[in-house]
Protein backbone atom coordinates (compact mmCIF):
# COMPACT_ATOMS: atom_id res chain seq x y z
CA UNK A 1 0.00 0.00 0.00
CA UNK A 2 1.21 3.52 -0.56
CA UNK A 3 1.26 5.74 1.88
CA UNK A 4 1.23 9.74 1.01
CA UNK A 5 0.66 12.57 2.79
CA UNK A 6 -1.08 15.87 1.09
CA UNK A 7 -0.34 18.86 2.41
CA UNK A 8 -3.65 20.99 1.34
CA UNK A 9 -5.96 24.28 2.75
CA UNK A 10 -8.67 23.49 5.09
CA UNK A 11 -11.24 20.98 3.87
CA UNK A 12 -14.03 22.84 4.70
CA UNK A 13 -12.63 25.63 2.69
CA UNK A 14 -12.99 23.60 -0.30
CA UNK A 15 -14.86 24.05 -3.29
CA UNK A 16 -16.31 20.41 -3.88
CA UNK A 17 -17.85 21.55 -7.07
CA UNK A 18 -14.19 22.38 -9.05
CA UNK A 19 -11.43 21.71 -6.24
CA UNK A 20 -8.45 19.65 -8.18
CA UNK A 21 -6.97 18.48 -4.85
CA UNK A 22 -9.68 16.54 -4.44
CA UNK A 23 -10.04 14.88 -7.43
CA UNK A 24 -6.14 13.57 -7.20
CA UNK A 25 -6.96 12.13 -3.31
CA UNK A 26 -10.19 10.79 -5.10
CA UNK A 27 -7.71 9.10 -7.40
CA UNK A 28 -5.58 7.72 -5.09
CA UNK A 29 -7.88 6.39 -2.84
CA UNK A 30 -9.81 4.54 -5.93
CA UNK A 31 -6.20 2.74 -6.17
CA UNK A 32 -5.90 1.89 -2.81
CA UNK A 33 -3.52 4.32 -0.83
CA UNK A 34 -3.71 5.60 2.57
CA UNK A 35 -3.80 8.98 2.42
CA UNK A 36 -3.23 11.65 5.37
CA UNK A 37 -4.53 14.81 5.36
CA UNK A 38 -2.29 17.84 7.06
CA UNK A 39 -2.52 21.31 6.40
CA UNK A 40 0.45 23.83 6.51
CA UNK A 41 0.38 25.05 9.97
CA UNK A 42 1.09 21.02 10.95
CA UNK A 43 4.52 20.55 9.54
CA UNK A 44 7.21 20.54 12.12
CA UNK A 45 11.07 19.11 13.16
CA UNK A 46 11.40 16.96 15.75
CA UNK A 47 14.69 14.89 16.17
CA UNK A 48 16.47 15.99 13.09
CA UNK A 49 13.31 14.82 11.02
CA UNK A 50 10.66 16.50 8.98
CA UNK A 51 6.96 15.83 10.67
CA UNK A 52 3.80 16.27 10.55
CA UNK A 53 0.49 16.10 12.27
CA UNK A 54 -1.79 13.95 10.01
CA UNK A 55 -4.78 12.41 10.37
CA UNK A 56 -5.69 9.62 7.76
CA UNK A 57 -8.67 11.06 5.21
CA UNK A 58 -11.37 9.07 3.07
CA UNK A 59 -13.89 10.76 1.17
CA UNK A 60 -16.90 9.30 1.06
CA UNK A 61 -17.63 6.89 -1.40
CA UNK A 62 -20.23 8.87 -3.63
CA UNK A 63 -18.01 11.83 -3.92
CA UNK A 64 -14.62 10.13 -3.74
CA UNK A 65 -16.41 7.63 -7.42
CA UNK A 66 -18.63 10.07 -8.95
CA UNK A 67 -17.56 13.61 -7.61
CA UNK A 68 -21.31 13.20 -6.40
CA UNK A 69 -21.72 16.24 -4.31
CA UNK A 70 -23.58 15.92 -0.65
CA UNK A 71 -27.09 16.98 0.50
CA UNK A 72 -27.22 19.40 3.19
CA UNK A 73 -25.81 18.64 6.47
CA UNK A 74 -24.09 15.09 4.82
CA UNK A 75 -20.32 14.30 5.77
CA UNK A 76 -18.11 13.43 2.33
CA UNK A 77 -14.91 12.69 4.64
CA UNK A 78 -13.73 11.31 7.23
CA UNK A 79 -10.77 11.97 9.53
CA UNK A 80 -9.38 9.73 12.25
CA UNK A 81 -7.26 10.78 14.97
CA UNK A 82 -4.09 13.16 14.86
CA UNK A 83 -1.04 10.67 14.55
CA UNK A 84 2.93 11.99 14.39
CA UNK A 85 4.03 11.86 10.85
CA UNK A 86 7.72 11.38 9.80
CA UNK A 87 7.14 11.96 6.23
CA UNK A 88 10.54 10.85 5.14
CA UNK A 89 8.92 7.69 5.77
CA UNK A 90 5.93 8.59 3.89
CA UNK A 91 6.04 7.14 -0.04
CA UNK A 92 4.69 10.25 -1.21
CA UNK A 93 4.30 13.27 0.05
CA UNK A 94 1.96 16.04 -2.40
CA UNK A 95 2.26 19.62 -1.68
CA UNK A 96 -0.81 21.08 -2.84
CA UNK A 97 -1.22 24.02 -0.47
CA UNK A 98 -2.86 27.28 -2.39
CA UNK A 99 -0.72 30.51 -2.44
CA UNK A 100 -0.14 33.31 -1.06
CA UNK A 101 3.79 32.14 -1.86
CA UNK A 102 5.16 33.79 1.21
CA UNK A 103 7.32 33.29 3.85
CA UNK A 104 5.97 30.57 5.46
CA UNK A 105 5.43 28.77 2.17
CA UNK A 106 9.24 28.79 2.14
CA UNK A 107 9.59 27.69 5.48
CA UNK A 108 7.50 24.64 4.22
CA UNK A 109 9.25 23.60 1.31
CA UNK A 110 12.45 23.90 3.47
CA UNK A 111 10.78 20.98 6.13
CA UNK A 112 9.71 19.44 2.72
CA UNK A 113 12.97 19.01 1.06
CA UNK A 114 14.27 17.44 4.06
CA UNK A 115 11.44 15.05 3.76
CA UNK A 116 12.31 14.48 0.29
CA UNK A 117 15.86 13.55 1.65
CA UNK A 118 14.64 11.16 3.81
CA UNK A 119 13.20 9.12 1.10
CA UNK A 120 9.51 10.68 0.55
CA UNK A 121 9.07 11.60 -3.30
CA UNK A 122 7.40 15.38 -3.18
CA UNK A 123 5.35 16.19 -5.51
CA UNK A 124 6.03 19.06 -6.58
CA UNK A 125 9.99 19.20 -5.79
CA UNK A 126 10.59 21.49 -2.74
CA UNK A 127 13.31 23.50 -4.11
CA UNK A 128 11.49 24.13 -7.65
CA UNK A 129 8.77 25.45 -5.94
CA UNK A 130 10.73 28.03 -4.32
CA UNK A 131 13.05 28.66 -7.56
CA UNK A 132 10.36 28.60 -10.21
CA UNK A 133 8.18 32.49 -9.27
CA UNK A 134 4.61 31.39 -11.45
CA UNK A 135 5.12 34.47 -12.92
CA UNK A 136 8.78 34.83 -13.05
CA UNK A 137 9.36 31.22 -14.41
CA UNK A 138 7.76 32.20 -17.31
CA UNK A 139 11.18 34.43 -18.53
CA UNK A 140 13.33 31.30 -18.49
CA UNK A 141 11.14 30.81 -22.42
CA UNK A 142 11.35 33.57 -23.99
CA UNK A 143 10.57 32.06 -27.05
CA UNK A 144 7.50 31.40 -26.14
CA UNK A 145 6.32 34.71 -24.21
CA UNK A 146 4.85 38.30 -24.94
CA UNK A 147 6.96 41.13 -24.64
CA UNK A 148 7.31 42.17 -21.22
CA UNK A 149 9.70 43.96 -18.09
CA UNK A 150 10.09 42.76 -14.57
CA UNK A 151 10.69 45.67 -12.07
CA UNK A 152 9.45 47.93 -9.32
CA UNK A 153 10.43 51.47 -10.90
CA UNK A 154 7.50 53.23 -12.06
CA UNK A 155 9.84 54.97 -14.90
CA UNK A 156 10.15 51.70 -16.74
CA UNK A 157 6.97 50.57 -16.32
CA UNK A 158 5.90 53.76 -17.92
CA UNK A 159 8.32 53.10 -20.75
CA UNK A 160 7.27 49.82 -21.61
CA UNK A 161 3.62 51.34 -21.76
CA UNK A 162 4.76 53.97 -24.36
CA UNK A 163 6.27 51.61 -26.39
CA UNK A 164 3.51 48.91 -26.37
CA UNK A 165 0.54 51.21 -25.70
CA UNK A 166 -1.35 48.33 -23.92
CA UNK A 167 0.14 46.67 -20.99
CA UNK A 168 -0.97 44.62 -18.33
CA UNK A 169 0.57 44.60 -14.48
CA UNK A 170 0.19 42.55 -11.99
CA UNK A 171 2.45 41.55 -8.83
CA UNK A 172 4.68 38.55 -9.01
CA UNK A 173 3.01 36.58 -6.00
CA UNK A 174 -0.84 36.83 -6.50
CA UNK A 175 -2.79 34.07 -7.80
CA UNK A 176 -6.42 33.98 -9.26
CA UNK A 177 -6.47 36.87 -11.34
CA UNK A 178 -5.41 39.08 -8.01
CA UNK A 179 -4.25 42.63 -8.41
CA UNK A 180 -4.25 42.18 -12.28
CA UNK A 181 -4.44 45.69 -14.06
CA UNK A 182 -4.95 46.56 -17.82
CA UNK A 183 -3.03 50.36 -18.48
CA UNK A 184 -3.71 51.91 -21.78
CA UNK A 185 -2.77 55.28 -23.20
CA UNK A 186 -3.86 58.29 -21.27
CA UNK A 187 -5.09 56.24 -18.55
CA UNK A 188 -5.59 58.62 -15.76
CA UNK A 189 -5.49 56.18 -13.38
CA UNK A 190 -2.12 54.91 -14.20
CA UNK A 191 0.01 56.43 -11.16
CA UNK A 192 -2.02 54.76 -8.71
CA UNK A 193 -2.38 51.55 -10.62
CA UNK A 194 1.53 51.40 -10.55
CA UNK A 195 1.96 52.31 -7.00
CA UNK A 196 -0.55 49.54 -6.16
CA UNK A 197 0.62 47.03 -7.92
CA UNK A 198 4.98 47.69 -6.77
CA UNK A 199 3.71 48.59 -3.20
CA UNK A 200 5.11 52.17 -3.84
CA UNK A 201 8.20 50.91 -5.50
CA UNK A 202 9.18 48.49 -2.73
CA UNK A 203 8.05 45.46 -4.58
CA UNK A 204 8.82 43.97 -8.38
CA UNK A 205 5.98 43.47 -10.36
CA UNK A 206 5.85 42.16 -13.94
CA UNK A 207 4.68 44.16 -16.82
CA UNK A 208 3.34 42.09 -20.60
CA UNK A 209 2.25 43.47 -23.49
CA UNK A 210 -1.84 43.58 -23.56
CA UNK A 211 -2.90 40.32 -25.70
CA UNK A 212 -6.39 40.67 -27.42
CA UNK A 213 -6.68 37.45 -28.05
CA UNK A 214 -7.60 37.12 -23.96
CA UNK A 215 -10.99 37.65 -25.44
CA UNK A 216 -11.09 34.16 -26.72
CA UNK A 217 -9.43 32.89 -23.26
CA UNK A 218 -6.71 32.31 -20.88
CA UNK A 219 -5.94 28.31 -21.69
CA UNK A 220 -4.54 26.54 -18.81
CA UNK A 221 -2.71 23.63 -19.79
CA UNK A 222 -2.01 20.98 -17.67
CA UNK A 223 1.16 19.00 -17.80
CA UNK A 224 2.17 15.29 -15.89
CA UNK A 225 5.66 14.95 -15.97
CA UNK A 226 6.12 17.27 -18.82
CA UNK A 227 3.58 16.07 -21.36
CA UNK A 228 0.30 18.23 -21.82
CA UNK A 229 -3.09 16.85 -21.35
CA UNK A 230 -4.56 16.67 -24.76
CA UNK A 231 -7.08 19.67 -23.72
CA UNK A 232 -7.25 22.96 -22.26
CA UNK A 233 -9.76 24.76 -20.28
CA UNK A 234 -10.27 28.25 -22.26
CA UNK A 235 -11.32 30.72 -19.06
CA UNK A 236 -13.27 33.19 -20.76
CA UNK A 237 -13.37 36.69 -19.14
CA UNK A 238 -16.79 38.32 -18.57
CA UNK A 239 -18.22 41.48 -20.55
CA UNK A 240 -15.87 44.11 -19.37
CA UNK A 241 -13.69 42.46 -17.46
CA UNK A 242 -9.61 41.56 -19.04
CA UNK A 243 -9.38 38.37 -16.67
CA UNK A 244 -10.15 35.34 -17.52
CA UNK A 245 -9.25 33.73 -14.07
CA UNK A 246 -12.43 31.44 -13.25
CA UNK A 247 -12.04 32.78 -9.42
CA UNK A 248 -12.69 36.53 -11.34
CA UNK A 249 -16.13 35.29 -12.92
CA UNK A 250 -14.57 33.87 -16.07
CA UNK A 251 -16.34 31.14 -17.86
CA UNK A 252 -14.30 27.75 -18.40
CA UNK A 253 -14.33 26.19 -22.09
CA UNK A 254 -12.77 23.50 -22.92
CA UNK A 255 -10.88 23.32 -25.57
CA UNK A 256 -7.97 20.42 -27.75
CA UNK A 257 -4.80 21.52 -27.99
CA UNK A 258 -3.60 23.79 -31.09
CA UNK A 259 -0.34 23.32 -32.87
CA UNK A 260 0.87 26.31 -31.41
CA UNK A 261 0.03 24.96 -27.64
CA UNK A 262 1.73 21.59 -28.14
CA UNK A 263 4.60 23.45 -29.29
CA UNK A 264 4.87 25.86 -26.57
CA UNK A 265 4.71 22.71 -24.04
CA UNK A 266 7.18 20.72 -25.59
CA UNK A 267 9.46 23.70 -24.83
CA UNK A 268 8.44 23.76 -21.25
CA UNK A 269 8.14 20.57 -20.75
CA UNK A 270 11.95 19.35 -20.85
CA UNK A 271 12.90 21.76 -17.75
CA UNK A 272 9.69 21.00 -15.77
CA UNK A 273 10.86 17.01 -16.17
CA UNK A 274 14.19 18.34 -15.22
CA UNK A 275 13.22 20.42 -11.95
CA UNK A 276 11.11 17.13 -10.69
CA UNK A 277 8.03 19.80 -11.50
CA UNK A 278 5.69 16.43 -11.84
CA UNK A 279 2.56 18.80 -11.84
CA UNK A 280 1.98 21.89 -13.66
CA UNK A 281 -0.10 24.35 -15.10
CA UNK A 282 0.67 26.47 -18.25
CA UNK A 283 -1.07 29.73 -19.52
CA UNK A 284 -1.64 30.54 -22.98
CA UNK A 285 -3.52 33.30 -24.18
CA UNK A 286 -3.08 33.72 -27.74
CA UNK A 287 0.27 31.97 -29.23
CA UNK A 288 1.99 33.48 -26.32
CA UNK A 289 2.90 31.31 -22.56
CA UNK A 290 2.17 34.00 -19.72
CA UNK A 291 2.73 31.96 -16.50
CA UNK A 292 3.77 28.73 -15.30
CA UNK A 293 2.02 27.40 -12.62
CA UNK A 294 3.58 25.10 -10.39
CA UNK A 295 2.68 25.09 -6.59
CA UNK A 296 -1.23 24.31 -6.81
CA UNK A 297 -2.08 23.99 -10.38
CA UNK A 298 -5.95 23.53 -11.01
CA UNK A 299 -8.99 22.89 -14.02
CA UNK A 300 -8.86 18.82 -13.22
CA UNK A 301 -12.47 19.15 -12.25
CA UNK A 302 -13.90 20.84 -15.14
CA UNK A 303 -11.36 19.52 -17.85
CA UNK A 304 -12.86 15.75 -16.71
CA UNK A 305 -16.14 16.73 -16.74
CA UNK A 306 -16.15 18.09 -20.30
CA UNK A 307 -14.01 15.37 -22.21
CA UNK A 308 -14.74 12.38 -19.93
CA UNK A 309 -11.07 12.48 -18.49
CA UNK A 310 -9.83 10.93 -15.54
CA UNK A 311 -6.58 13.50 -15.06
CA UNK A 312 -6.00 12.79 -11.42
CA UNK A 313 -5.63 9.36 -12.06
CA UNK A 314 -3.24 10.11 -15.02
CA UNK A 315 -1.19 11.82 -11.96
CA UNK A 316 -1.58 9.16 -9.83
CA UNK A 317 -0.54 6.15 -12.08
CA UNK A 318 2.79 8.68 -12.90
CA UNK A 319 3.52 8.60 -9.60
CA UNK A 320 3.52 4.92 -8.83
CA UNK A 321 5.41 3.79 -12.04
CA UNK A 322 7.86 6.99 -10.89
CA UNK A 323 8.27 5.07 -7.07
CA UNK A 324 8.85 2.04 -9.18
CA UNK A 325 11.63 3.78 -10.87
CA UNK A 326 13.42 4.59 -8.01
CA UNK A 327 12.53 1.28 -6.04
CA UNK A 328 13.72 -0.56 -8.93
Amino acid sequence: MIRAVFVMDPLDSLNLKKDSTLAIISAAQRRGWEVGYAEQGDLFWHQNRACAITRRLELARPFAERHALPEVGEAWYSLGADERTDLGQCDVVMMRKDPPFDLEYIYSTYLLERAAEAGALVVNRPDSLRDCNEKFFATAFPQCGPPLVVTRRADLIREFQRSHGNIVLKPLYGMGGESIFRIMDGDQNASVIIETVTRHGTEQAMAQKYIPEIAEGDKRILLVDGEPIPYALARIPQAGEARGNLAAGGRGEGRALTERDRWIAAQVGPELRKRGLYFVGIDVIGDYLTEVNVTCPTCIRELDAQFSLDIGSTLIEFIEKELARRRA
